[in-house]
């Protein structure tokens, strides 16, 4: 049983988490091109790969990492590069599909596999430096090193459960019929933006 003592901490956690998880940013993009590109599924698989990626961020503040990033700057700047390196790729790649023709009329134009889905939204999250900065001021600003491993592992699931939730309803939304049938005229142009917004994050990753 959890501990009255904590219950602010939990409830802070959770404001914190889901202002994350709506804020917008490259989860965001991705989530959305899979789910008006590809189909639901795909947005919902991409939203399951980041709700579990961000388990990867909370093992390393959890077994002590957190402190190793924060005290040698090239460490965190290599993550930085492959984050930037992973949203060129992921920009270059839409801007690429946009040019091609779609294969049919619904809102279905290339399918994806469960895998790619999953690992496109697990290594945007887990790669994102953003995210790391974010994980680091809540465990060492927020959850202190004392608190218990149960509560900082129940800290842990609340943000993955609202990225999940988030996320998820993000996919379902943009993939419902009703609103696939007015977009889908625009599909190509979503994926210019989509990948000019990708371009741009990682533009920024570099120069920041």
């Amino acid at each position: 049983m959890i501990e009255f003592t904590y219950l602010p901490l939990l409830s802070t956690i959770t404001a914190i988490a889901i202002g994350m998880a709506i804020s917008p940013g490259q989860d965001f993009a991705l989530v959305s091109q899979n789910a008006i590109v590809h189909s639901r599924r795909a947005g919902v698989w991409a939203s399951i790969g980041i709700a579990l990626a961000v388990w990867i961020h909370v093992a390393y503040c959890i077994t002590g990492v957190a402190v190793l990033v924060t005290q040698l700057p090239a460490l965190y700047n290599a993550i930085r590069w492959l984050g930037a390196a992973y949203l060129i790729y992921l920009g270059i790649k839409s801007l690429l599909a946009s040019a091609s023709p779609p294969d049919g009329s619904s809102g279905i134009d290339r399918v994806v596999s469960d895998r790619s889905a999953f690992g496109s939204g697990f290594l945007c999250n887990a790669l994102n430096p953003k995210t790391t900065l974010f994980f680091l001021s809540i465990f060492t600003q927020i959850i202190k090193p004392s608190t218990p491993l149960g509560i900082q592992l129940i800290c842990g699931l609340i943000i993955s459960l609202a990225h999940l939730a988030w996320f998820s309803g993000v996919a379902v939304w943009l993939s419902t019929p009703a609103l696939l049938d007015r977009i889908w005229r625009l599909k190509p142009w979503i994926e210019r933006l989509t990948g000019v917004i990708l371009l741009g994050l990682a533009a920024h990753l570099v120069v920041s």
